[in-house]
């Protein structure tokens, strides 16, 4: 019976620790992710892009480094939190792909609009 009881301690323990892995995984990519925003937003400013368009460029991957900040936080604290480990990485992960398709999005942008301007 008491073996019985210690596998599934470490069964728990096992899953508790797949979860935690994921915020692992979010915290150091989002960093990562910040400085890209950030080369980004200087390769904006060196191409000249036009000017409606690369100012829109700018700011909304301005925004998306504060989302990807906000990913790498709530990573953190699920990292370091006991009670709240799940739902911390669960928003840290939803935060993380938000900002990833809004990059996503902004590099199209980009790469359209040098196209077009070399046309």
């Amino acid at each position: 019976m008491a073996s019985l009881r210690q596998s599934s301690r470490q069964r728990a323990k096992r899953s508790a620790d797949k979860r935690r892995g994921l915020s692992l995984h979010i915290l150091p990519t989002s960093a990562t992710m910040i400085g890209v925003c950030v080369t980004v937003i200087s390769l904006v400013r060196l191409f000249e892009v036009s000017g409606g368009v690369g100012t829109i460029i700018d700011r909304a991957i301005a925004a998306d480094t504060l989302v990807f900040l906000a990913a790498a936080l709530l990573s953190y604290m699920a990292m370091r939190s006991e009670r709240n480990a799940q739902r911390l990485e669960t928003y840290a992960d939803i935060t993380f792909l938000v900002a990833l398709g809004v990059l996503a999005v902004m590099a199209f942008l980009f790469a359209w609009e040098i196209g077009y301007a070399s046309s």
